[in-house]
C-alpha cells in the first residue's frame, strides 16, 4: 500500500519524540574521567594525596576497590571503552592502531542516542578502531550536555588530561606536595629526582581533582546531581615508570567511584551503600554495557563485558583480564588475569624486560635515572627486575605482596594457583578469538583492510586452537624433538612457522644451530614476520655466510617501498641485535623515510623512534 510522505513524516516525527519522551524518566550519566593516574587518592587511603573532591564523591557514592583498566596505556583502554568488546579481539590492541571495527556492531553511544540521549565527549576519543564521524552528538572540547535540546537525558564525558605522564616531567613546576614526605615503592631507587617526580605526580592528580570538583558544582549548580548517575575513574595505573604500559596490578588498577542519586535507588546493585565500598570485579569491558544498562538499553550478548549496574544487572565475575600489545615503538604479547587477589602475567615475548626502551617513557627523569644506576651496578636485585628479562610466566600474591615483587610462578606451593589462573587465561583467549597470535605485519598482509575481528571469525582464517599450545609451549622454553621443530618451520600456517621461530630465539643455542639450513629458507616465507624472524637467527647463531644472508635480508626492507608493519618488524629485529647489526647503520643513516602519505597518526614516530635507538651506540637501555 502507498503511504504518503506526510504521513511518514509524521511516523518518523512521533519516534523520534516517543524515543525522548521514553528517555525523560531515565537518569542523566556523567562520566568524569581523568588520565594517568591509579588510586592514589585519599579516598582509597592514601594519606599523601590531596583529593577532596573526589573523596567528597566517594563519601556519598560506592567505591569500588577493584577496578582494572584492560590496558596499561591510553589508546587500547579507549578502545575496550568505547566498543564493549576486548581490543586483542578486535585487532585494536597495539598503540594508535587504526583498524575497521566489527560490521554491525556499533559502539555504545549508538545506542545511547537510539533510546534518546543526548551523547557528549569532551574531548579526547583516541581510539585504535576507525569509528563513525557522527558516533556523538558532539565531540570536542566545548562539548557539552548543557547544549542539548529541553527535557532530553544526556550521557556526557568530561575526560582531565592534566594528571597525564607528561606533566610529572614538566619543568618548572609548582610543588604542593614535598618530594621529603614521598614514600618510594620499592623497585624505584633512592634519589631527589625521582622524589620530586612522585611529588608532582600527586600534585597532578590533585588538579584533577579540582577539575572533577569544577565539573560536580556546575552540574550542582544547574539543579541536576539528583537526576544524574555520576561516574569518576582513570584511564589506568600512575604515568611513573613501571606503572603506566606495565599490565601488571600496578599499572592496571583505576579508581572508580559512582553515585547513583536516591531517585534511582533501583538501579543500585544490592551491595551500595552511600559512602561505603565493594569488592567487585569490575573492568573497562564492563563499563559499556553498565551505561546502557542504566539507560534501560539490554546490552548486546556480543558486548565482553556484564553490567554492574542498572535494569541489566548482570552476576559478579570471577576474573579480570588485561594485556599488552605493541606500545609505540615496541611490539610485545603479553597477557594476564586476576582474580582479585593474585595476578598471573603470560609474557609471550619472554625475552623482553618489562622496561623495554621505549622512547616517550625515557623523558621521565625517573626512568632515565632508575636505568643509568641500573647500568652502574647501583641498583638491587628489585630495582633491577624492570631492566631484565621478564620469563615466560609471572604470578604475585596481591594480599602479601602488593608491589608485585615476589614472583610466585615457580613456587611449587602456587603452582595449583598458577595453573588455575593460566587454565582460566587461556580459555578466555580461545572464547574471544584473541589476535595474541598474528603479529601486526602478518596481520596487515592477511586482513587488509577488513575488520580483524570480522576476519578471524571466518572459517580457516585463523586457527587458535592449533596455534595457542605451540605459541604457548615454544615460548616457555620447553623442549621439542627436533622432527617436530622442522616440520613446524615448514607448516603450512605462517603462525605456526612464526611461534616456533620466537620459541627457538629463546632456546639454548646449541639446540638452534641445527636448523640453520631451515632458517635460510625462510628468508624467502612470504610472511615478514616469519623471514626477518628467520634473519635474527642466522644473525645470532650462523658464521661467515649465514650471517651475511640474515643482515642482508633485514637490509632489503630498510627502503621506502617497505609498508610501515615490515618496516617495524626488520627495524625491530635490528634494533633487538644492536652491535650484532652495526654493518646496517650506515644504510639506516641514509633510509629517507617512509611514505607518511596514509599513515595513521599514531604511527609517524615509531620507525623514527627505532631508527634513532638503533643508530644510538651509548646503549643508553638493556639490549637484548
Amino acid at each position: 500500500m502507498f503511504t504518503p510522505i506526510r504521513t511518514l513524516l509524521g511516523s518518523l516525527s512521533f519516534a523520534l519524540s516517543f524515543a525522548i519522551c521514553s528517555a525523560a524518566d531515565r537518569p542523566n550519566i556523567l562520566w568524569i574521567t581523568s588520565e594517568d593516574h591509579g588510586p592514589e587518592m585519599g579516598c582509597y587511603g592514601d594519606e599523601f594525596a590531596t583529593t577532596p573532591h573526589v573523596d567528597a564523591l566517594a563519601a556519598k557514592g560506592l567505591r569500588y576497590n577493584f577496578a582494572w583498566s584492560t590496558a596499561s596505556v591510553c589508546a587500547p583502554a579507549r578502545t575496550a571503552l568505547i566498543s564493549g568488546l576486548y581490543p586483542p579481539s578486535t585487532g585494536g590492541h597495539n598503540m594508535r592502531s587504526k583498524v575497521a571495527a566489527p560490521a554491525n556492531k556499533p559502539a555504545y553511544p549508538t545506542h545511547l542516542r537510539e533510546a534518546g540521549y543526548y551523547t557528549t565527549n569532551n574531548s579526547k576519543e583516541d581510539y585504535n578502531l576507525i569509528l563513525p564521524a557522527d558516533l556523538w552528538n558532539e565531540s570536542s572540547p566545548k562539548a557539552h550536555y548543557r547544549n542539548r535540546p529541553d527535557g532530553q537525558p544526556f550521557f556526557a564525558i568530561f575526560n582531565a588530561t592534566v594528571s597525564h605522564e607528561s606533566k610529572i616531567r614538566t619543568r618548572p613546576h609548582k610543588a604542593i606536595h614535598d618530594p621529603a614526605k614521598v614514600t618510594l615503592p620499592p623497585f624505584h631507587p633512592e634519589d631527589p629526582a625521582i622524589r620530586q617526580d612522585w611529588a608532582q605526580y600527586y600534585d597532578i592528580v590533585s588538579q584533577t581533582d579540582a577539575i572533577a570538583g569544577k565539573h560536580l558544582a556546575e552540574l550542582d549548580a544547574a539543579g541536576l546531581t539528583e537526576d544524574t548517575i555520576i561516574f569518576y575513574y582513570g584511564d589506568h595505573g600512575s604515568g611513573m615508570p613501571s606503572y603506566k604500559r606495565n599490565p601488571k596490578n600496578r599499572g592496571l588498577r583505576v579508581p572508580l567511584i559512582v553515585y547513583i542519586p536516591e531517585k534511582y535507588a533501583h538501579l543500585r546493585p544490592a551491595d551500595y551503600a552511600p559512602g561505603g565500598s565493594t569488592d567487585r570485579l569490575v573492568g573497562f569491558i564492563d563499563l559499556a554495557p553498565t551505561a546502557l544498562s542504566l539507560a534501560g538499553v539490554k546490552p548486546p550478548a556480543w558486548m565482553h563485558g556484564h553490567a554492574f549496574l542498572g535494569e541489566h544487572l548482570a552476576r559478579p565475575q570471577k576474573y579480570l583480564f588485561a594485556f599488552r600489545g605493541r606500545t609505540d615503538e615496541r611490539m610485545d604479547t603479553v597477557r594476564t588475569i586476576t582474580d582479585g587477589r593474585y595476578v598471573y602475567v603470560r609474557n609471550f615475548r619472554p625475552e623482553f624486560p618489562a622496561g623495554v626502551h621505549v622512547s616517550y617513557q625515557m623523558v621521565t627523569p625517573t626512568t632515565r635515572i632508575w636505568f643509568e644506576k641500573f647500568k652502574a651496578g647501583e641498583t638491587n636485585a628489585v630495582q633491577s627486575t624492570f631492566w631484565l628479562p621478564s620469563g615466560a610466566e609471572e604470578l604475585y600474591d596481591l594480599t602479601n605482596d602488593p608491589h608485585e615483587i615476589n614472583n610466585l610462578a615457580a613456587n611449587p606451593q602456587h603452582a595449583a594457583t598458577r595453573d588455575r589462573l593460566a587454565s582460566a587465561l587461556f580459555q578466555h583467549m580461545e572464547g574471544t578469538l584473541d589476535l595474541a597470535f598474528l603479529p601486526e605485519a602478518e596481520m596487515d598482509r592477511l586482513v587488509g583492510t577488513e575488520s580483524p575481528f570480522d576476519w578471524v571469525r571466518e572459517p580457516g582464517n585463523y586457527d587458535f586452537g592449533r596455534v595457542q599450545p605451540i605459541a604457548g609451549h615454544a615460548t616457555r622454553g620447553l623442549p621439542t624433538l627436533p622432527a617436530k621443530i622442522r616440520a613446524q618451520l615448514h607448516d603450512s600456517d605462517s603462525l605456526v612457522r612464526y611461534w616456533t621461530l620466537r620459541g627457538l630465539t629463546i632456546s639454548d643455542p646449541s639446540e638452534v644451530t641445527r636448523y640453520i639450513a631451515d632458517f635460510h629458507e625462510l628468508l624467502d616465507d612470504p610472511s615478514v614476520d616469519v623471514s626477518v624472524a628467520a634473519a635474527d637467527l642466522l644473525v645470532r647463531h650462523g658464521v661467515n655466510a649465514d650471517v651475511s644472508a640474515g643482515l642482508n635480508h633485514l637490509s632489503r626492507w630498510v627502503t621506502p617501498a617497505s609498508s610501515h608493519f615490515e618496516l617495524m618488524a626488520a627495524l625491530t629485529v635490528i634494533d633487538n641485535l644492536g652491535e650484532r647489526a652495526v654493518s646496517l647503520h650506515q644504510k639506516i643513516r641514509e633510509f629517507p623515510g617512509e611514505d607518511k602519505t596514509d599513515l595513521a597518526r599514531g604511527y609517524i614516530f615509531d620507525v623514527p623512534n627505532l631508527i634513532t635507538h638503533i643508530l644510538d651506540l651509548k646503549k643508553t637501555d638493556a639490549r637484548l
